[in-house]
């Protein structure tokens, strides 16, 4: 007699529900998320015939109290992702109606008649800041991109010369907006009143140029063009923004190299060329442990990386992944890209753009070629070689 368990997980009140071997309902409620109620659960399931299994739709966030709970009292814990709870539920008699309850059992159902469900483990103090700040670097990128676009566009608009020639990326063009927009503001400064904006950079050959250049694109321009004034102050006020925001990258930045000192795959990751930091640091928050995949080929199904096989009567094919981790891809595809530096790595995109691979295909093939090495490095904990030995896998 065994008892599978599934729990649809929400904000506030889940819904669990327990089924017996023979497809009995032996728990069938709600659940609040509170440590509480989460405890008495704990208390119900122990009182059940065993060997217990619960699955969870949701996996942190939300669900983290009750992953905590569920690991802490010992229980095997695994994932039900929910495409794989609505495409069941769909299939059973009035699928189309969804309810938590209706959830919950299908969820109970999933985890009593499949093996193949990914296990749930305890997630690591090191790894959980690692995906906490990657996250919030990735809330920050995202937002300063906008930022930069939109400063871009106003500027366009007022002083289009300038706004081509200025890389709004490094610090300096954006000190510069901080203070001087329009082209009456940079003609009637002296050289020596714009060089103050630059501190201890003011003599740099960059910024020389860079003064240089505003001030010839202000000599082109002698006209004000309607909305000027305002435009220029909302210019200012986004590139203090900007600046301030490359600040808390730096910051960031810095607290992500603190924390890779101390994870104990950070250096055999950071050894492959084309992973930098940011990106070794994103590989962790979403791969989490490498004992997660069985072998290199399903890390590259969980990325996406894998082909999937068509075969229907006398057809069959392979065709490009749609699903997988698409922040897992962009990873791998990120630091294949960042790797053509490497001999190695170009001598591999070469000979794919010979074989007749568009640019964008030689990189995804070289991503996946990555995912074996990467994979089997940190198998073998051993750090990147150029010329592996016949024993590293």
């Amino acid at each position: 007699m065994s008892t599978s368990v599934g729990i649809d997980i929400a904000k506030e009140l889940h819904w669990v529900a327990a089924i017996g071997g023979a497809g009995e309902i032996l728990l069938d409620r709600k659940l609040a998320n509170t440590p509480e109620d989460m405890l008495r659960l704990v208390d119900e399931l122990r009182a059940l015939p065993g060997p217990l299994r619960v699955g969870i739709d949701v996996l942190g966030g939300i669900a983290a109290l009750a992953q905590a709970v569920l690991l802490e009292a010992g229980f095997e814990l695994v994932h039900v992702s929910g495409l794989s709870v609505n495409r069941a539920r769909q299939g059973t008699v009035g699928g189309e109606s969804k309810s938590d309850p209706r959830d919950a059992r299908v969820i109970a159902d999933q985890v009593r008649t499949r093996a193949d469900l990914r296990p749930v483990r305890a997630v690591s103090e090191l790894d959980l800041e690692l995906r906490l700040l990657v996250s919030r670097r990735r809330d920050l990128t995202t937002d300063q991109t906008r930022r930069l676009s939109r400063i871009h566009d106003l500027l366009a608009s007022i002083f289009p010369e300038l706004e081509h020639a200025l890389d709004l990326t490094a610090k300096a063009p954006l000190q510069l907006l901080s203070a001087f927009v329009t082209p009456a503001e940079l003609r009637q400064r002296t050289d020596a009143r714009l060089r103050k904006l630059f501190g201890a950079r003011a003599k740099h050959p960059y910024v020389s140029e860079l003064i240089a250049t505003a001030r010839a694109c202000a000599q082109r321009q002698p006209m004000q063009l309607p909305g000027e004034s305002l435009t220029a102050s909302l210019v200012r006020e986004l590139a203090l923004e900007a600046l301030h925001a490359n600040e808390k990258l730096a910051a960031l930045d810095t607290q992500i190299e603190q924390r890779l000192a101390r994870h104990p795959d950070a250096a055999l990751i950071r050894s492959l060329p084309g992973m930098g930091a940011v990106l070794t640091a994103d590989f962790i928050a979403q791969a989490g442990s490498i004992e997660r995949f069985k072998s290199s080929d399903g890390l590259a199904a969980a990325a996406g990386l894998a082909p999937i096989l068509r075969q229907s009567g006398k057809l069959r094919f392979l065709r490009r992944a749609a699903g997988g981790n698409k922040d897992l891809k962009r990873i791998f595809y990120q630091s294949a890209f960042a790797s053509l530096r490497c001999p190695q790595s170009k001598a591999f995109y070469a000979r794919k753009r010979q074989e007749g691979k568009r640019h964008h295909q030689a990189v995804l093939a070289l991503a996946r070629r990555r995912v074996n090495v990467l994979w089997a490095m940190l198998r073998n904990r051993q750090p990147f070689s150029p010329h592996p030995s016949s024993k590293g896998g």
